[in-house]
């Protein structure tokens, strides 16, 4: 029965990765997809921000109405829909088409990442259920960070088509690993949908899903466009900036490690300095940018605070703001953090036409300013009894 468990949690992990690593992943190769597609990185950034605003759309609605249906065959649709996104992808030389081969299976990508957390969970005894849900968010981890890295050095050392084809295969291997190694999993008792639905009264819901969108899309508005940046703006080559990406994605994973401790001695404490600290870095970042050796030093310490910030310190402003909800709470969370990287993309897109690359950095910052009011009066607003002990 371990043994069997163990091996679920496994391909849950695999899979979340798979998912998570079709939406970043591209982030690594946005400078090829432009050349590739005759368009500007620009628009190929709509690649991140559309599949972005589909699973912000989709995130609070879609697990919710997919919840009582076989787990299974949940998993087995969504690891089919994405198989297929993928190889559209791969062999369309039409960009609308590669933009509609991507938005689809966003709506999708909420069912899957929310269900593996429960199925985790549940797999287990209660009181092994936290330890099987953190392995299965090292797969969103590792997809959210390593995916971008390894499908930048695909593009670089390989070919484009193969970079996109990694999408396509990891996600088909985990579609064969669930239809043969994962039982049937009827669902036994319905969530009520009142009491979830009940928790968007509170304000402090609302001010700490604006606060995680303003995070997030402080990381994504400069790391959506992260290889065009070390490319035009640092002068690195491609081995240099795939490199670079696999530095920010293992300080990302760090950064998850760190956060997590420090949220649990001083979550109040932890909230605003982890933001502080960024802006610092940011500004550093936009002065010294064009350098080589202090951007691969910027670069880590951005990682480890990125990481802290967009898993741990936005799933505990959601989570310990709707803490009678932890369902709902999951779907808003995955929805707040892709409206933020939506965000972030469109407007770091902006900058970059209106001004230049070099001043993507500023939308970072502009967010990073508006993100420590609204935790400051959050705050404020804070209520011990509503919160979840963390």
């Amino acid at each position: 029965m371990a043994k069997q468990n163990n091996l679920l949690i496994f391909i849950l992990t695999i899979g979340v990765f798979g998912i998570l690593n079709t939406e970043m992943g591209v982030i690594g190769i946005l400078p090829s997809i432009a050349d590739h597609y005759n368009v500007s990185v620009t628009q190929a950034g709509l690649l991140v921000s559309l599949f972005a605003l589909g699973i912000a759309i989709s995130g609070p609605i879609l697990p919710l109405l997919f919840s009582g249906i076989n787990r299974k065959k949940v998993m087995l649709l969504v690891l089919g829909v994405f198989v297929l996104g993928n190889i559209v992808s791969l062999f369309t030389s039409n960009f609308t088409i590669l933009l509609i081969a991507r938005i689809i299976p966003a709506f999708f990508h909420p069912i899957y990442c929310s269900m593996a957390f429960t199925v985790a969970a549940s797999s287990v005894s209660i009181e092994q259920a936290p330890k099987a849900v953190s392995k299965v968010f090292i797969g969103v981890s590792a997809g959210m960070v390593a995916g971008v890295p390894i499908a930048s050095f695909i593009d670089s050392s390989v070919s484009y088509e193969m970079a996109m084809a990694f999408f396509a295969i990891v996600n088909a291997l985990v579609f064969i690993a669930t239809l043969l190694f994962v039982p049937s999993m009827p669902v036994e008792e319905r969530l009520s949908y009142s009491t979830q639905f009940s928790v968007l009264k509170e304000p402090i819901l609302w001010l700490s899903i604006v606060t995680v969108i303003l995070l997030n899309s402080a990381v994504f508005g400069i790391y959506s466009y992260i290889s065009e940046y070390l490319k035009t703006v640092t002068n690195m080559s491609p081995n240099t900036i795939s490199l670079t990406l696999f530095i920010f994605g293992g300080a990302n994973i760090v950064g998850n490690i760190v956060a997590g401790k420090l949220l649990t001695h001083s979550a109040t404490k932890s909230v605003i300095s982890f933001p502080l600290l960024l802006v610092a870095v940011y500004i550093i970042l936009f002065f010294t940018g064009q350098f080589t050796v202090p951007m691969a030093i910027i670069t880590l310490i951005w990682g480890v605070l990125a990481g802290g910030i967009m898993a741990n310190i936005n799933q505990y402003l959601i989570a310990t703001s709707a803490p009678e909800a932890p369902d709902f709470a999951n779907g808003l969370f995955i929805s707040s953090c892709n409206v933020g990287t939506t965000l972030g993309a469109a407007v770091g897109g902006l900058f970059i036409s209106e001004m230049g690359v070099p001043y993507v950095v500023l939308v970072g910052i502009l967010s990073l300013i508006l993100s420590l009011v609204t935790i400051l009066l959050r705050n404020y607003m804070y209520s011990p009894a509503k919160q979840l002990s963390v």
